[in-house]
């Protein structure tokens, strides 16, 4: 059985700026991140290494500023990680999950509405 991934909360950060962005340049990432907190590039660069090491980007070196792209879809790393918690956290039980999540008070009106669109479409 593969491991699931488990990114690191930096890690997830860089992942979201490339989905977001699509496949990019470290100046991009570097860019991008320096909105919302100051990152040196030399950071950012180091990180995308690790990042390439440990399977969770790309790179393609086809081009003189190398371009960095999630290795894995948003999908696929959203569920691998729901996934590892619900087997952690609550011994397999998605529904365990999914009623703490409730009862946190985090999940907003907007989203218990959806929530009950798609357990109303269920039979």
């Amino acid at each position: 059985m593969k491991r699931p991934l488990k990114p690191t909360d930096v890690e997830l950060k860089f992942l979201r700026v490339l989905w977001d962005l699509g496949p990019s340049t470290v100046k991009e990432v570097h860019a991008c991140l320096n909105r919302r907190e100051a990152y040196a590039y030399t950071g950012v660069l180091r990180m995308l290494q690790v990042m390439l090491d440990k399977g969770l980007v790309t790179r393609d070196e086809g081009q003189r500023s190398h371009v960095y792209a999630p290795a894995h879809s948003r999908a696929a790393m959203e569920g691998g990680l729901v996934t590892d918690l619900t087997e952690r956290l609550f011994g397999g039980s998605a529904g365990a999950l999914v009623l703490a999540a409730l009862r946190s008070g985090a999940v907003s009106p907007e989203e218990k509405a959806r929530i009950r669109e798609v357990l109303g479409g269920e039979d």
